[in-house]
């Protein structure tokens, strides 16, 4: 009787445990596939960066190491090159006041400082660009807790220009879409100022990037001038949704050639 009570309660323990560890298992199998389904989260890094900064190169260098890591998620890397470190000794070839105008844009929305190299993701938060846990962190925040606005984008290259078909549903007229023609890689051999005797390695340079108003129409067409000794697998285009007055980026994708 003691023994056919032990079988018994021996079973039951069994039959618990099988039933425990089914269900645990059902529990952490089904928590990544919901927040999969339930967000589709991104990151858009914007670099500020310059070849005559010498505290710039571990960013740049630290760009070129997340957009290996991610490459297969949505984590969209912007270097722009500013001007004014060009009268200190060396001119960066990558550099144009249009980049510089759009950091002093954002300094003014997150009301931060001007300097290199600052980094700001999804035009919501800054920090210093070389700090690999703030990245890390402010990556992983935005892919878990942001919704992407949907952004089509197709672009084809002819003799002389590239053509970039856009559509998306975001008519807001405070939001514009931003789409941008990147370099994916490129480096100087910098002969003056803080960084002279350097050999520099940049990835994800902005070249180009066309504003246009969400307001009149969500479907077009915009064009870039074709770079020098262009090659298809060395660009990209991204594009990105942004409240003009906020700064908050909403979307954004990415187009190969």
């Amino acid at each position: 009787m003691v023994l056919k009570n032990l079988i018994g309660t021996a079973a039951f323990a069994a039959l618990m445990f099988i039933v425990s560890a089914f269900a645990y298992n059902s529990k952490t199998e089904e928590t990544p596939k919901n927040l999969t389904s339930e967000n589709n989260g991104f990151a858009v890094l914007e670099l500020f960066t310059s070849e005559g900064c010498s505290s710039c190169p571990p960013a740049d260098q630290l760009m070129g190491e997340i957009e290996k890591q991610y490459k297969d998620q949505p984590v969209y890397i912007l270097a722009y090159h500013v001007d004014y470190w060009n009268n200190l000794g060396w001119k960066d070839k990558f550099s144009s006041v249009e980049n510089s105008k759009r950091q002093q844009q954002y300094s003014q929305t997150l009301r931060s400082q001007v300097y290199t190299p600052q980094l700001v993701v999804n035009g919501e938060k800054e920090f210093v660009g070389s700090d690999r846990n703030a990245v890390e962190s402010a990556i992983q925040t935005a892919l878990f807790n942001t919704k992407n606005a949907k952004v089509d984008l197709s672009a084809k290259v002819s003799e002389k220009e590239i053509n970039v078909n856009f559509k998306t549903v975001e008519n807001y007229s405070q939001n514009k879409l931003l789409i941008t023609l990147v370099e994916k890689k490129s480096s100087t051999n910098v002969q003056k100022g803080e960084n002279e005797g350097r050999h520099l390695i940049h990835w994800q340079i902005v070249h180009q990037q066309n504003q246009i108003s969400l307001k009149n129409s969500t479907e077009g067409t915009t064009s870039f001038k074709l770079p020098e000794n262009f090659n298809t697998n060395d660009w990209e285009i991204i594009g990105m949704i942004q409240n003009v007055k906020s700064g908050e980026i909403l979307g954004s994708a990415k187009a190969s050639f």
